[in-house]
């Protein structure tokens, strides 16, 4: 599936970098409203009980009680250590929002970039999380997922990252090592060609995590609402299409597109993972308690998403 714009493609920048880290208030007081709105409908996924079985030893973060230090393992040298235990590491959640330059797309039909509905999305659902008394992660991320206020701003700075801004070269979530039985979300466009993006998620998956997919499209990009002569430019390639008469191109464009949806879901189904698609011009809030529905496991969250 090849990703296309209808205006002049644009070179990631410091300034762009700059702007986006300008707008993080605005996006996080949207992600909060958001989280508020679907709070008030559903409840935490919070769960207390002992480890099963030993995962790691790690070294002692601020965010790490007293309690959870291990002493005998930290008196063997001159850091605290904690003991992560299987059970423990599952309640936390890696997260990931697409930041390629594809994600910068915005139509007239749109009120927002991809991008940004994406980030709206990923902090809302780590603030929910977070509430609730998960740890949260940016995917690619240094260091051990965080509970609270504490793993929400973890998450959010390391997005805005320069590190983060520059690895963001292609629309594939980068590869990392999970426990067994971890959650993993992953939030882009995902129209990268099915092959590169199936090998991609099932590498991720291989370790036994829970998924989850959220596609993000610009209604533009679902409906082709053009009609006429029409110029399309590519985002990440120096690709250029002139169409005489664009609504002749909109059937096989959308059927097309339905393809590539589906053997995103075939996929997804497979290593029993979700798939669900998200456009920019409809509810942030209405996606969220689909996504955070799933997630939970919450019946009263997936009728609220269903109606």
């Amino acid at each position: 599936m090849a990703k296309m714009s209808t205006s002049p493609s644009d070179t990631t920048t410091f300034a762009e970098a700059q702007s986006l880290a300008a707008g993080l208030p605005p996006l996080m007081a949207e992600a909060e409203r958001v989280a508020n709105t679907v709070e008030q409908g559903i409840h935490g996924r919070r769960r207390t009980g002992p480890g099963e079985s030993f995962w790691q030893y790690r070294r002692y973060d601020a965010g790490d009680t007293a309690n959870a230090v291990d002493w005998r393992q930290s008196a063997r040298s001159q850091h605290l250590f904690v003991r992560e235990n299987e059970w423990d590491a599952s309640q936390s959640v890696w997260l990931w929002c697409d930041q390629s330059e594809s994600m910068s797309y915005r139509s007239e039909f749109a009120p927002c970039l991809k991008r940004d509905r994406a980030l709206v999305l990923g902090l809302a659902l780590a603030n929910l999380l977070t509430r609730a008394g998960e740890r949260v992660a940016a995917l690619g991320q240094d260091g051990i997922p965080s509970s609270g206020r504490t793993g929400l701003n973890r998450l959010s700075n390391h997005w805005l990252s320069d590190k983060a801004q520059a690895s963001e070269h292609s629309g594939l979530p980068p590869l990392q090592g999970l426990p067994r039985y971890a959650t993993m979300v992953l939030i882009g466009d995902f129209l990268d060609p099915t092959a590169a993006l199936t090998k991609r998620v099932r590498q991720l998956a291989a370790s036994g995590v829970a998924g989850h997919l959220v596609q993000v499209l610009d209604p533009a990009e679902t409906d082709l609402p053009f009609d006429g002569r029409t110029e399309f430019e590519g985002v990440e390639e120096d690709l250029k299409l002139l169409v005489s008469r664009a609504e002749t191109i909109r059937t096989a464009y959308q059927d097309r597109l339905a393809s590539h949806q589906a053997a995103l879901r075939d996929m997804a189904r497979s290593i029993s993972w979700s798939f669900a698609t998200h456009r920019t011009d409809h509810s942030a809030t209405s996606a969220l308690l689909s996504l955070y529905g799933i997630i939970s496991g919450a019946p009263d969250a997936i009728q609220m998403a269903r109606s």
